[in-house]
Order: structure tokens, then C-alpha cells, then sequence
């Protein structure tokens, strides 16, 4: 085995090396004054199975670059096998045609992590299932429900209820509610455009409960913040959100301080950032990835990550 990670997280891929006891392997990661990208793999790593943990996120432009050049030379440089960790999927929420004349931008990425070498991705939380699909190579789709659900029980909430903030994520807040045994509610919402959200109602009783909203991603909070003040209107005694990758802006930031929000739960999927005093909870998924890489490579099962 042998582990390499581009520069976009290498926090999160010194603790999964510490996780695994595998030191990193070196790269090279430079820009040329015009900018462009280059990699030089300074270990050998002809005949390892190579593992690439980089999450596409902010700038996803540079990080998918530097993935695909990390994979390109690696697989010139003869590795057996090539498994892209991905902690967070970049480009995801373009995953169908919903108006005319518009790419499916997820399938292209996917298209390039296979075009460029890979072998097999691993990642966690896709913003929808079905991008799975898009990849003609074993995808190994893990969720951060293992580490939210021990880190809810621990809170010890009486009167706890699930809500998606909206439609698209009933199935995600009905799997939490039947982990962790308690109600399921679904605030509605319709947006207004890319940064507004307008909510419009509630199904579920939230009055007097503890209210945890669950969400994949947040990057303006609009989401988020407008259920929560829908859900403050309906009586709930406390609300916090949990989110597996926080992808938030400065005016997301903002937007939190003033909401009904109270706290935000998330992982190190993607790296940290300044969030101005604003209460937030992050938690490791290094020893989660680390445990399916250990399974890959050992040729095990990982259905097992999957029980809380």
C-alpha cells in the first residue's frame, strides 16, 4: 500500500496515514509561472496499490486538476492499482438536466477520474446517489452517519427530531431517524435562486422537541437558516444542524450567526475554516476512511462501516 495526497486537505490525509501506520509518500506539487500544474511522485511506486486522497472542493478547479495530474503520473509510473479517495465529490450538485442547454457536469468529472487512470473511487456523502452510476469502475460510496449518530447520542436530547430541510433529502433524515429511534419532520421550501431560499412549510410536529436539520452539504446556509426560522415559528425548543461537508462562505458564516441555529455539526471532509465564533462541532472521518482503505487493499468487505 502507499498513500499520497495533493494539497488540498493534508491535514485530513496525515491522519488517515496515522490511522493506517503508513507514512505519506512524497509528491512534488509546484505551478509554472503561467500557472499550469506539475507533479513529480518522488517515491517508487511501481507495483503498489496507490491511494490519492484529495477532496475537490474550494478552488475545485485547481484540486480536480491536480487529482487528475497525480493520477496520470502515477499510472505512468506503473502502480498496480489506482483508488481516488475523494472525501468530498466536487461538482456534484450538477448531477442531471434540469433546464435546458446545461451540462451534467458530475458524469464529465467522472469521466475524468477514469479517462486519467483511476482504478476505483472511494468517497463519502454524494450529494445524490445515482452519481455512482456515472462511473464504469467499483465505487465504494461510504456515509458519515457512524460518526454524527455517536456524536448525537451523545448529546443525551430528550425530545429529538430529525428534519430534512427539504424534499431532496427525506431519505437521508428517515435513515438518521431509524438509527438513532426518534420522530422525522420535513420543512418545504422552494428556492428563489442559487443564494435565496424561501420556506414554506412544515409536515411533522418539531413543537417542544429538540430539532437536528440534516443536510450533505452547506455552502450559503440558505437552506438551512430558512427552515430553521420556519421550524423556530412552529414551537421547537432547540435547533441544530448537521452537515457532512461545510463548504460555507463568508456570507454563509454571516447568515448562521443570525439564524436560529444554535450549532453546526460536521466532519473534516473538507479543510477547516475561520467561522468567526460561531459554535461548530467538527468531527474526524479519518479513522472511517482509514478502516475502508485498510478493506480495500486487504480485499475485505466494507458493508460493515455502514453499521452504527
Amino acid at each position: 500500500m502507499k498513500i499520497l495526497s495533493g494539497t488540498a486537505h493534508p491535514q485530513l490525509a496525515e491522519g488517515l496515514a496515522s490511522y493506517l501506520g503508513e507514512p505519506l509518500g512524497g509528491v512534488d506539487v509546484r505551478r509554472f509561472p503561467d500557472g499550469e500544474v506539475f507533479v513529480k511522485i518522488v517515491d517508487n511506486i511501481r507495483g503498489r496499490d496507490l491511494f490519492v486522497i484529495q477532496p475537490i472542493c474550494n478552488p475545485p478547479n485547481e484540486n480536480l486538476m491536480e487529482l487528475l495530474i497525480m493520477i496520470d503520473a502515477a499510472k505512468r509510473a506503473s502502480a498496480a492499482r489506482i483508488t481516488a479517495v475523494l472525501p468530498y465529490f466536487g461538482y456534484a450538485r450538477q448531477d442531471r438536466k434540469d433546464q435546458p442547454r446545461v451540462p451534467i457536469t458530475a458524469k464529465l468529472v467522472a469521466n475524468l477520474l477514469v479517462a486519467a487512470g483511476t482504478d476505483r473511487v472511494l468517497t463519502l456523502d454524494l450529494h445524490s446517489q445515482q452519481i455512482q452510476g456515472f462511473f464504469d469502475i467499483p465505487v465504494d460510496h461510504l456515509t458519515a452517519s457512524p460518526v454524527m449518530v455517536k456524536a448525537l447520542r451523545a448529546k443525551n436530547l430528550a425530545e429529538m427530531v430529525i428534519v430534512a430541510p427539504d424534499t431532496g433529502g427525506v431519505k437521508t433524515a428517515y435513515a438518521y431517524a431509524q438509527k438513532l429511534g426518534c420522530g422525522l419532520a420535513i420543512a418545504a421550501k422552494q428556492r428563489k435562486n442559487a443564494r435565496e431560499v424561501e420556506s414554506i412549510n412544515v409536515v411533522g410536529d418539531v413543537k417542544d422537541r429538540d430539532v437536528i436539520l440534516v443536510d450533505d452539504l452547506v455552502t450559503t446556509a440558505g437552506t438551512l437558516c430558512g427552515a430553521a426560522a420556519l421550524l423556530r415559528q412552529h414551537g421547537a425548543r432547540s435547533i441544530r444542524a448537521m452537515v457532512t461537508h461545510s463548504l460555507v462562505t463568508a456570507e454563509g458564516v454571516d447568515r448562521l450567526k443570525h439564524s436560529a441555529i444554535e450549532e453546526l455539526i460536521t466532519t473534516d471532509s473538507v479543510p477547516a475554516k475561520d467561522w468567526g465564533g460561531f459554535p461548530v462541532s467538527v468531527l474526524s472521518i479519518a479513522e472511517l476512511l482509514g478502516e475502508a482503505i485498510l478493506r480495500i487493499h486487504n480485499n475485505q468487505s466494507v458493508t460493515s462501516l455502514f453499521k452504527v
